[in-house]
């Protein structure tokens, strides 16, 4: 049975890479319905794509999932908000097609609140101003994805949890722990000029719900490393939700079913077949 959220939110899939989780995320959203759907930027990684990345079946099999929620109106909305990675959707700006919607930004009106929507990188410096640099850190940082993949082959092999190389360097660095705290402290800035509640973003693969100067701000991280949807109940309650930790209680339930015993014979009681009972003297 899936489970029902108002609104999922993911961002960062970044399509056309090797460390891209579609399979993961199609999987998620299989498992998944809602009434609006937010795609929020850098879902095709067209700056990849344009030098050695590779489009996979499983890269397509997500696009097949939403056009199928699209012709089938399985959702009220899907938004799609236009990334850095996939900047080339610029030349269609506006789009939109029935209940599917391509834009810059969107606002979000949930149960109790309203939220300015946002890929994130409008209010990154770096990559609007110097987009070459901004080219230069994606290569550094497909480089530590690749070197990421391979460390965690070798932890898996020796029974060991996934370890995110990328999250401990930016955690560790203090320029980048200081990057992370401008972006958040600008965007909030923006909410409360758009007279917004709160903010939903993605962009920097930080997955967080948190309150900055009486603004809520959400980040719903990225299918790369972190593989997190962010979501909304009937209720306007949000949660961020791990994909290996919804996976893994998925997995236990459905083992607890398989080994559950309805006991029909007392014990104690022995038990005969027909056929002994027939042959008994």
């Amino acid at each position: 049975m899936k489970t029902f959220y108002k609104t999922i939110v993911l961002s960062d899939i970044h399509l056309g890479i090797k460390a891209s989780k579609a399979k993961e995320v199609v999987h998620f959203l299989k498992n998944h319905k809602c009434e609006t759907l937010i795609l929020n930027g850098d879902i095709i990684d067209g700056w990849q794509l344009g030098k050695n990345g590779k489009w996979k079946k499983q890269h397509s099999n997500f696009f097949k999932h939403i056009i199928a929620l699209v012709s089938k109106s399985k959702c009220d909305e899907i938004i799609y908000i236009r990334g850095n990675h996939d900047d080339f959707l610029d030349e269609i700006l506006p789009f939109s097609l029935g209940n599917f919607k391509i834009k810059k930004h969107h606002v979000h009106y949930g149960v109790k609140r309203k939220y300015f929507v946002t890929h994130g990188d409008l209010f990154d410096n770096v990559t609007t101003k110097f987009t070459w640099i901004a080219k230069l850190g994606d290569v550094g940082y497909t480089f530590l994805l690749w070197l990421n993949r391979h460390f965690n082959n070798y932890r898996q092999r020796k029974g060991l949890p996934y370890y995110s190389l990328s999250q401990a360097v930016k955690a560790k660095v203090k320029s980048a722990v200081s990057f992370i705290n401008d972006y958040e402290a600008q965007l909030v800035k923006v909410a409360k000029a758009r007279k917004c509640h709160g903010v939903i973003c993605g962009h920097i693969h930080q997955p967080v719900i948190k309150t900055i100067n009486g603004i809520e701000y959400l980040n719903s991280g990225d299918w790369v490393e972190s593989l997190t949807a962010l979501v909304e109940d009937r209720n306007g309650n949000w949660k961020i939700i791990y994909y290996q930790e919804w996976l893994e209680n998925i997995n236990r339930q459905k083992f607890k079913e398989s080994n559950s015993v309805i006991e029909i014979i007392p014990k104690g009681v022995p038990f005969e077949t027909p056929l002994s009972a027939k042959h008994k003297t």
